[in-house]
C-alpha cells in the first residue's frame, strides 16, 4: 500500500488526474484494447473530474478507448433526477469528454429485475477484461461504494438496504424530508473492486481521519471495509493533510518521506507495496 499525502484536497484532485491521464495514455488504448476505469461519485472526486476535463479540452487525454463502470446508483430515482449517480456523472463528467455513451456503465436503479441487472454489471466488467484502476472514495465509516459497516469483504455487486445513518446523512440532498430519501442503491462489492488491477481511493478532510486511521494502521475490519485493501497488492491512497489528523507522527513521517526521495513523476512511473 502506498499512502500519498498532499497538502490541501485541490492537490489531491490535481494529481489524482494526472495519475488517471498518465495510466491511460501509457496503456495506449485503441478500437481493439480498451482501458477500462473504475469511478465514483460525491464531492471527493469533482476536483479530479475537472481537471481530467481539462487535460481533455488540452489535447492530453482521451477517452475514445476508455470504458468506465460506476461503484453504484440509489434504486428507484429516475436517471433524471438531479441527485441520480447517472445525472452527477454526466452532468460533472462524461458529456465534457469525447467517451462514447455505449462505454458507459452504470447501474440501473429502476431495472426490473435489480439482481438480474446487478449480475449482468459483473458480466459485463469480465466481459471487458477487468478494470484496471477502481477509482472510489469513502464515507467517515470508512465504507466504500455502498459496501457500509459490516458488508462481507468478499461481496459482488448486489442490491444493498441502507443503514439509518446513511439515510440521516444523504436526507440533505433531498430537501431535509427522509421519505425523499432512497431506501437502497445497487452497489459493487468490495470483492469486485478487489479484483481490479489496481485501487486508488481519495481521502479528503479531517471528517474522513478516523476512517483513514483505521483503513491504514488497524487491520483488516469489516466494520471498517476500507480497511480491506491493505490487501490489495496495488493500493494507492491519497489523502490531504486535514485527513491525517488521527495517524500516528511515525506514520506521516514514513510516507512523506517515501515522497520526498522519489519525485512525483518516478512516483507515478511504477510503486511497490
Amino acid at each position: 500500500m502506498r499512502l500519498v499525502i498532499l497538502e490541501t484536497s485541490d492537490s489531491v484532485g490535481k494529481w489524482a488526474a494526472k495519475y488517471v491521464m498518465k495510466r491511460i495514455n501509457d496503456f495506449q488504448p485503441g478500437p481493439d484494447r480498451y482501458f477500462v476505469l473504475g469511478l465514483p461519485t460525491g464531492s471527493t472526486p469533482l476536483g479530479m473530474y475537472r481537471e481530467l476535463i481539462e487535460f481533455y479540452k488540452q489535447g492530453k487525454v482521451s477517452f475514445q478507448y476508455v470504458k468506465t463502470f460506476n461503484m453504484d446508483e440509489y434504486v428507484g430515482l429516475p436517471r433524471d433526477h438531479q441527485e441520480s449517480y447517472h445525472y452527477f456523472m454526466w452532468h460533472n463528467f462524461f458529456k465534457h469528454i469525447d467517451i462514447e455513451p455505449k462505454n458507459v456503465h452504470i447501474l440501473d436503479g429502476n431495472a426490473a429485475d435489480l439482481v438480474a441487472e446487478c449480475n449482468k454489471f459483473e458480466d459485463l466488467i469480465r466481459e471487458a477484461g477487468g478494470v484496471e484502476l477502481f477509482i472510489g472514495g469513502i464515507g467517515p465509516d470508512g465504507h466504500i461504494a455502498f459496501n457500509e459497516p459490516g458488508s462481507s469483504l468478499v461481496s459482488r455487486t448486489r442490491v444493498k438496504t441502507l443503514a439509518q445513518d446513511t439515510l440521516e446523512a444523504n436526507a440533505r440532498f433531498f430537501d431535509n424530508d427522509m421519505s425523499k430519501v432512497p431506501k437502497q442503491a445497487l452497489t459493487v462489492g468490495v470483492g469486485t473492486v478487489m479484483d481490479s488491477k489496481e485501487v486508488m481511493i481519495l481521502i479528503t478532510g479531517a471528517h474522513k481521519a478516523f476512517a483513514l486511521y483505521k483503513a491504514i494502521e488497524e487491520g483488516v475490519n469489516h466494520m471498517w471495509t476500507v480497511s480491506a485493501f491493505q490487501q490489495h497488492a496495488n493500493t494507492l491512497m491519497i489523502c490531504d493533510e486535514d485527513a491525517t489528523l488521527e495517524l500516528r507522527v511515525k506514520t506521516v513521517k514514513y510516507f512523506k518521506g517515501i515522497l520526498r526521495d522519489l519525485d512525483e513523476g518516478a512516483l507515478q512511473e511504477g510503486y511497490t507495496n
